[in-house]
């Protein structure tokens, strides 16, 4: 093992090229970088089996909630595209390096490092997505920036990702001088999805005529599983981008997609402040940020979710899965990586039954619930229109996020719509540990959210998202 990552680090080294200094930042007030989506919000895939793709969304979903569930370990202004995927999440496009090399990016508030693919010798394994071409993943070239550094063993940033105790693993260091050359041990991330590992960089990230930000800590991804594109970690850690770059809010407004990867786009926007600290955006229903009391969960967005309705009927969900125990378990969190919100088994089955029962006028299609693994799903051929139950989420301080039909019930076949909910099949309580919901970017589209990260507060209102 010990050689093993001793020839990563040797082969790492001659890739990177020397440093130079790095410009200080000018000031500046706005940016632009898009996030991605189609004209479509019909929940068809282009494939030649799209209830085996929905169904792999579904595992998707649930695989990511069973690693979020048990987890391993001065400008003002800038705004950023967000794009979404044909594999289910939304990404931006950043420039690292010197001269800058342009790379995407899957913006995901569940997780906290930035890293790309990086070399030419980056491997995916098991990257067979719609409209990916595995040899053709574009990479970063750290050889050609003049700026890339790896993170030393006893610099500060290394123990971000390892801990205080990192530095007694700097053993080829010398206790009696700062100066170390052994470099920061490699990372190994898990996705639920997917997987990553790398090492670390120390790189400048550019917004073009704007904002240089030297020495960010980032990861260079030489093997991925199932990452067909960098991920920029928006979680509440010291190596996420909003806390490098010392935001004090971001926003969005997922645009509908159909997993079809059109370029239509909305703004990210990342603003470290202006004005009044405590000042509201226009027309948003806030609700505080919730605090979980194990450290294994303090990478999420905690949110207290009070109530759900369905219809007229208030969905008795049981205290204890509405807010974090003692033991780190219960509450919810908004995920922006997640596709489909996920619902711990006795809260989904409660919600189902609920739709099932106030839904009746349909027949269920049972072969499609099998198919997609999407539940309930109903037919409704023939209909001139149809008949769902309003759905709503009330949250502490009286913030209601009233759902457009469209984002809970979807049309995944002629004729046929389905919950786009899910959970673990398993009996009895389904996966243990961690947050009981996982709110799912299908479920954010067409709100503006943001995350005021200030006043620990979601805000949210529903918009039109298409810029």
């Amino acid at each position: 093992m010990a050689s093993s990552r001793f020839l990563l680090l040797l082969s790492f080294l001659i890739l990177i090229s020397s440093s130079t200094p790095t410009p200080t930042p000018t000031p500046t007030s706005t940016i632009t970088i898009p996030l991605s989506a189609p004209s479509s919000t019909k929940l068809i895939i282009s494939s030649k089996n799209p209830w085996g793709a929905l169904n792999h969304l579904a595992s998707l979903s649930l695989s990511r909630a069973h690693h979020i569930k048990s987890p391993k370990t001065k400008f003002s202004l800038l705004k950023t595209p967000l794009f979404p995927r044909s594999y289910g999440g939304y990404s931006i496009s950043l420039n690292f390096g010197t001269p800058p090399q342009t790379t995407k990016f899957v913006m995901d508030t569940g997780s906290s490092l930035v890293w790309f693919p990086c070399t030419s010798r980056y491997l995916c394994s098991r990257c067979d997505f719609p409209n990916i071409e595995v040899t053709g993943i574009p990479t970063f070239i750290p050889k050609q920036s003049s700026s890339s550094n790896l993170i030393g063993c006893k610099n500060h940033k290394c123990s971000w990702l390892f801990g205080p105790k990192v530095q007694s693993k700097c053993q080829e260091c010398d206790p009696t001088t700062q100066n170390c050359t052994q470099s920061c041990p490699p990372y190994v991330i898990q996705y639920g999805s997917g997987s990553t590992a790398g090492l670390l960089l120390s790189e400048t990230l550019d917004f073009p005529d704007k904002k240089t930000i030297p020495g960010f800590l980032v990861g260079c991804s030489l093997f991925s599983i199932r990452q067909p594109e960098g991920i920029a970690g928006f979680g509440r850690s010291p190596e996420s981008l909003p806390s490098q770059l010392g935001l004090k809010k971001f926003s969005y407004c997922l645009v509908s997609h159909a997993f079809d990867d059109t370029p239509a786009s909305s703004d990210l926007v990342l603003d470290t402040g202006s004005g009044s600290d405590d000042t509201k955006t226009p027309g948003l229903r806030y609700t505080p940020f919730q605090k979980n009391p194990t450290a294994a969960f303090r990478d999420y967005y905690y949110v207290l979710l009070r109530n759900i309705v369905i219809g007229d009927t208030h969905v008795k969900v049981p205290y204890k899965f509405l807010v974090p125990g003692s033991d780190g378990n219960g509450g919810t969190i908004v995920d922006s990586g997640t596709t489909f919100t996920f619902m711990e088994k006795p809260v989904y089955e409660l919600v189902a039954k609920e739709f099932e029962k106030q839904v009746a006028h349909y027949t269920v299609a049972t072969e499609v619930q099998n198919q997609t693994g999407l539940r309930p799903c109903f037919n409704i051929s023939g209909e001139k229109s149809v008949s769902v139950p309003e759905f709503i989420f009330h949250f502490k301080g009286g913030a209601k996020m009233a759902l457009p039909l469209a984002n809970y019930f979807s049309f995944v076949d002629s004729g046929v719509i389905c919950l786009t909910i899910v959970s673990d099949n398993m009996s009895g309580s389904g996966i243990g540990g961690g947050p009981a919901i996982i709110l799912g970017n299908y479920q954010q589209r067409n709100f503006h959210v943001e995350f005021d990260l200030k006043n620990e507060r979601f805000g949210f209102k529903q918009q039109n998202c298409v810029s």
